[in-house]
């Protein structure tokens, strides 16, 4: 009967649908929101733990959706089919857990998902701030991650904006190629599956990249060279107690000096590469490039000068009015602006980015003055102690995902005990990413 083909129809649609967790509730919760759920394959779950942010998102959401305005195409419209605030209110049998919030929550989310997570899911963040694996394997436990798929992408794949909560997003670009990690690193094939089904939740730009392993995305992050040191050469020589009239450009306005230093410390960064590699000759760290070349295949011809670090930044059409964070303050009755500290670009790029990349660097014997320079002046700007005497011993540090955080002491039992030298499969993610193969066919974009 006609009844019971539209039961059998809905039961076939229910196996084939992918369930996705989606963590946070900012600017990129906004645009995964919309892009995946206008998706005809998957159930979309929005989690905020922040207080409040649940209620606040779901009740802002009108009935046609989150209206994503798409630099590629036409806009995108797509509501969520549940926003919750507790972990234990989770769809069992999820796919894939997507976190796309802060680095400093993930420790926060992963704790609390935890019970009602299964082996054998399919979890990462966008972007995977410094050390995720190492995150993810303290609190999730290391048996738990090596029969589960994780994956990070070095980067968010748009530079995106709310222009009203719950309603309207902007992608102001779309990245051209960014690198993502599917880890345990387990066959080319079993690989492209995973990253297959990220590139279609994403849409059909960026170009998701194949990178190495976990340790290449940790030293190839760029948010971690990019805002930190960006900050300190634009306030290197001010007074950071007087106010600005306006909030300055953060990338049109560096200097060369600025471009120099953020070529110096990535430098330093190809350095460790280079010891790592002469050291242990079969790791893989293929995908670690200088910052200028992740630029030009990032942004591509959204660059009008390319003559150096310098003229890209401040010739990009990706950084077109992106300006500093800062906070308001009235002075005699005007707004004025000062710097804002407290923002991710402190708080989430130094402890969870340029903080594990001198930890690393530490460990392998690598000299790294200008990105201590850089340390240095944030850690006073956030009053923080990570670095102390040359070395990562501050009292702060507890807080970071520096591998020292985690009791390692040397470069042999870092690189052994987070599996940067293995290859080997397991069975438990050949058989997830094989169910999960089937159950997304198309774009929706």
């Amino acid at each position: 009967t006609t009844s019971n083909i539209q039961a059998t129809n809905k039961n076939q649609l229910q196996t084939i649908m992918m369930k996705v967790l989606l963590c946070g509730g900012g600017n990129a919760i906004h645009v995964l929101s919309s892009y995946i759920s206008s998706r005809d394959d998957t159930h979309v779950t929005v989690l905020s733990l922040f207080p409040g942010e649940a209620d606040k998102l779901r009740d802002a959401i009108p009935e046609e959706g989150i209206r994503c305005i798409n630099d590629l195409g036409d806009d995108v419209f797509g509501k969520p089919d549940a926003v919750i605030g507790k972990a234990e209110d989770v769809p069992k049998d999820l796919d894939i857990v997507v976190f796309a919030l802060p680095s400093f929550t993930h420790e926060m989310y992963l704790k609390a998902l935890k019970p009602y997570l299964k082996a054998g899911v399919t979890i990462g963040a966008m972007p995977g701030e410094g050390g995720f694996d190492l995150c993810a394997i303290h609190n999730l436990g290391s048996e738990f991650c090596r029969h589960s798929n994780l994956f990070a992408l070095e980067t968010l794949p748009w530079a995106c904006r709310i222009l009203e909560y719950g309603k309207k997003v902007e992608v102001l670009g779309t990245k051209k190629e960014v690198e993502v990690i599917v880890s345990p690193k387990h066959g080319t094939t079993k690989d492209e599956v995973v990253t297959e089904v990220l590139h279609k939740l994403v849409g059909r730009l960026p170009e998701l990249d194949p990178a190495d392993n976990f340790l290449a995305v940790t030293l190839m992050n760029i948010n971690s060279v990019w805002h930190p040191t960006i900050s300190d050469g634009f306030y290197r020589n001010r007074d950071v107690t007087v106010p600005f009239d306006e909030p300055p450009l953060f990338y049109y306005g560096a200097d060369e000096y600025t471009g120099e230093k953020l070529s110096k410390i990535s430098d330093e960064v190809l350095e460790i590469k280079r010891v790592l590699l002469e050291k242990y000759p079969s790791l893989h760290l293929h995908s670690l490039h200088h910052v200028s070349e992740w630029m030009l295949r990032s942004y591509g011809d959204d660059i009008g000068d390319k003559t150096s670090i310098y003229t890209m930044l401040r010739t990009n059409k990706g950084y077109r009015g992106l300006t500093h964070p800062m906070r308001e303050v009235q002075v005699e009755g005007q707004t004025k602006y000062l710097p804002n500290f407290r923002y991710r670009y402190f708080t989430e790029d130094l402890p969870m980015g340029l903080i594990v990349t001198r930890g690393i660097a530490e460990l392998a014997g690598v000299k790294t003055p200008h990105m201590d320079d850089v340390i240095l002046w944030c850690q006073e700007m956030l009053g923080k102690e990570y670095l102390v005497d040359g070395e990562l011993k501050g009292k702060d540090l507890e807080y970071t995902r520096a591998p020292q955080r985690y009791g390692f002491a040397t470069l042999d039992s870092f690189m052994e005990v987070n599996h940067y030298l293995d290859d080997a499969p397991t069975n438990a993610v050949e058989s997830h990413v094989s169910s999960l193969a089937t159950k997304v066919e198309t774009p929706a974009q």
